[in-house]
């Protein structure tokens, strides 16, 4: 009775997958009939492509890389048709799934985080960040200088944050590859709620200490700011050494997600062979959305042992003035801040873990 209690709830979770991928499938063949329109018979009174073969093509060519004019033989869809199609379908996931996707973590996201945060030691964590480049091959060449970095080739850069379910949190595409993390950093909307006082209100305690704003962690390249948390360079001293450790270990969180992003849609993974910024940027973007459904759905299917409905509450605040806006900024580019916090988390991490007792 036990074995078919299991297979029962095998059952259950297959089908619960199922009926979330066929509703994703009806979703968006609605998707492709409002962005082409209907189905209609040509000059010659054949019915053209219907939104079937038209999402195949879309997947296909983000999925597996299919070039355009590869698809005419299997599908009989000329290379224009299947460019087309590809443009309109990202533009028409971005439209209606980038409010959801795209979005900034809500009260329910924070307890997640936050939990899962404290769990592995550093308690205020909200992800890591982090960037990569994208080469792209058809890039003008009056602009090659200014996207030709450390690659040697033309590149776009993505920042993204990523938390310890792969799940990108925040993303800004569009830089050009000359263009280092510290640079891109600097023209990031990253930290806009920080500065403008919209940010979450949080609240944690590291020795004895009491923060109200959350962190990323991120590699040296990053400055000294009171939101990013770095490993210490030749740390000296266990406590050091254990806490470098763990900070290098799940800072990778964001380079797991570009490989895990990568590996899911293998068109972002080669040179892009688009023309146009904003046609790459849906693309880029599209992929996102749907590598977010993807760690939902997955999440869904695995349960999870954390708080998942909390009521949002809106935020209503009055506008900040420039005396105020300016004090944020400083408060966002406090070195003081920036070590204080660090040094917490060391002694924190090796009072709670140094016996090897990790939860991750």
């Amino acid at each position: 009775m036990a074995q078919q209690g299991s297979d029962n709830s095998s059952s259950d979770d297959d089908n619960q997958g199922n009926t979330m991928m066929t509703t994703m499938f009806v979703e968006y063949q609605s998707l492709m009939l409002t962005s082409q329109g209907k189905q209609k018979p040509d000059a010659s009174g054949n019915q053209g492509f219907s939104p079937h073969v038209k999402m195949t093509v879309a997947l296909r060519i983000l999925v597996y890389r299919y070039p355009a004019d590869a698809i005419d033989e299997y599908l009989k869809i000329a290379a224009s048709t299947s460019s087309d199609t590809l443009k309109n379908f990202c533009r028409a996931v971005n439209a209606v799934h980038g409010e959801e996707y795209l979005r900034r973590p809500n009260n329910a996201d924070m307890v997640r985080l936050l939990k899962k945060a404290e769990q592995r030691g550093f308690p205020g964590m909200l992800g890591s960040v982090d960037c990569m480049h994208w080469e792209w091959k058809n890039c003008p060449t009056a602009w090659a200088g200014t996207y030709s970095g450390r690659h040697g080739k033309p590149t776009i850069i993505l920042e993204a944050v990523a938390s310890y379910d792969t799940w990108i949190w925040h993303s800004y595409f569009g830089p050009p590859g000359v263009c280092n993390d510290f640079n891109v950093l600097y023209s990031s909307p990253i930290f806009n709620d920080v500065v403008e006082g919209l940010a979450t209100n949080i609240r944690f305690t590291i020795n004895g200490r009491v923060y109200k704003q959350g962190y990323y962690l991120a590699d040296g390249i990053y400055p000294c700011w009171s939101t990013i948390v770095q490993a210490i360079p030749d740390p000296q001293g266990r406590d050091k050494q254990l806490f470098t450790r763990l900070q290098e270990a799940y800072r990778k969180d964001v380079e797991r997600t570009f490989d895990i992003l990568q590996s899911r849609f293998e068109f972002i993974t080669g040179p892009c062979r688009l023309w146009h910024n904003a046609q790459i940027g849906e693309v880029m973007k599209c992929c996102i959305i749907l590598h977010n459904m993807i760690v939902e759905d997955n999440r869904n299917q695995e349960g999870d042992d954390f708080v998942e409905h909390v009521q949002q509450q809106p935020v209503d605040r009055d506008p900040i003035t420039i005396a105020e806006y300016l004090s944020n900024r400083a408060g966002l580019t406090d070195t003081t801040h920036y070590f204080m916090l660090r040094n917490d988390l060391v002694e924190h991490v090796w009072k709670e873990y140094r016996d090897g007792n990790l939860n991750v």
